[in-house]
């Protein structure tokens, strides 16, 4: 019985009636950190790991959510004239279905099971996944045909305003219109993109630290006002109208440093260098230049680490070590910071070794046992046969 199955009958078991079956994909960042809400450039894929819900529509106005990953169940009404965040996991649902309801669709009741691969707290957007695939199935349970650019708005917004963490669109995007065999180069701010092919000599490498320091709400939301805090400093001085740090090029930068405090310099600075690199590094996938992709992620985590400040020991004691196994092109951390995940872009005959070798080097230097896996830029969002 495949997994599609065993949670089809699991949800048969529990609510007694028949489902549809949805996924949506978790997501690994080669390059472009932060940029996002700041209308920058990022260039996510869509992985293997995903999230997958069997539902059915109901009657009513509730929706009952079982996850099979944890056991934990919950409901919520959409009738309810005053939803609040519970600061738990169905805030995610919970905020979907609000911000699907304001934008004027005339969703209903469900009864949704739950069964997620993506690794909470890797920095491979387990949330995202979340948000899109109850989005997803929600619309189509209702009839409703989905626009996976809308309802990626949507999904940021419900994690916005809702969840409370002040994340750009890039998560949501990438699990919504993700493409088989490339990455996306996305321009954040007009939401156009451009499929990157990914070499077919190298493969994308994720390393799952298992460890975690939380941010919702917290360093993460204090890196957004940093770079709100640079705009508006530096906004008075320029004489070109600059709306983000998307607007801001390094020379301009350079030349009113003097206007920003020290730490606030630093994270616009990480911005603005950071969206060149995701031009530089689009640019050297398009030609098969793998040794100029890889030397763009490897200043990328130097930015990240020194500049906006979202590593950490683990992480970098992993980018340390894939930098020196035979093969590797270039290593960085991916995703929001403070633990999570480092991606790798490897020959694809090295893959092998340097998964077993950057492994049990990780293990001797923390004690921690990495998950390390290849994966392949999936297709996004999406209906699945029960």
């Amino acid at each position: 019985m495949s997994g599609t199955e065993e949670l089809s009958a699991a949800f048969r078991g529990r609510f007694g009636t028949e489902p549809a079956c949805y996924r949506a994909p978790g997501r690994v960042n080669l390059i472009g950190e932060h940029t996002d809400y700041n209308d920058g450039f990022v260039m996510p894929a869509a992985i293997e790991y995903e999230a997958r819900v069997a539902a059915a529509p109901r009657r009513d106005t509730r929706v009952r959510l079982v996850s099979r990953n944890t056991g934990d169940s919950t409901e919520f009404d959409l009738a309810d004239p005053d939803p609040r965040p519970r600061k738990d996991w169905s805030d995610y649902a919970r905020g979907t279905a609000l911000m699907l309801e304001r934008a004027g669709y005339a969703i209903s009741g469900a009864d949704i099971m739950l069964d997620s691969s993506v690794p909470i707290g890797s920095g491979l957007s387990s949330s995202a996944a979340f948000e899109v695939v109850i989005g997803y199935a929600l619309l189509s349970l209702a009839g409703i045909a989905v626009d996976t650019v809308e309802l990626a708005k949507l999904g940021q917004k419900a994690e916005n305003e809702f969840v409370g963490m002040r994340c750009g669109i890039m998560d949501q995007f990438i699990s919504a219109n993700g493409a088989v065999g490339h990455a996306l180069m996305i321009d954040c701010r007009s939401l156009e993109t451009r499929k990157v092919p990914i070499d077919s000599r190298a493969r994308i490498v994720v390393a799952n630290s298992m460890v975690h320091h939380a941010h919702a709400g917290g360093e993460y939301n204090k890196r957004r006002v940093s770079c709100e805090q640079g705009v508006a400093l530096l906004a008075p001085a320029l004489e070109t109208d600059i709306k983000a740090l998307r607007d801001v090029t390094p020379e301009m930068l350079e030349a009113h440093k003097a206007l920003l405090p020290e730490e606030t310099y630093r994270r616009c600075r990480h911005i603005v260098t950071e969206n060149v690199r995701v031009l530089n590094a689009a640019e050297a996938l398009a030609k098969g230049n793998l040794g100029a992709f890889g030397a763009l992620m490897d200043a990328s985590h130097l930015s990240m680490r020194d500049d906006y400040e979202i590593s950490c020991a683990e992480i970098d004691r992993l980018v340390e070590i894939a930098r020196v196994q035979p093969g590797v092109f270039g290593s960085r951390m991916t995703g929001g910071g403070f633990g999570g995940s480092t991606v790798s872009l490897v020959a694809a005959e090295a893959v092998e070794d340097f998964t077993s070798a950057t492994r049990d080097a990780y293990f001797a230097a923390t004690g921690h046992r990495a998950e390390v896996f290849a994966c392949s830029p999936q297709a996004g969002v999406g209906p699945l046969a029960c």
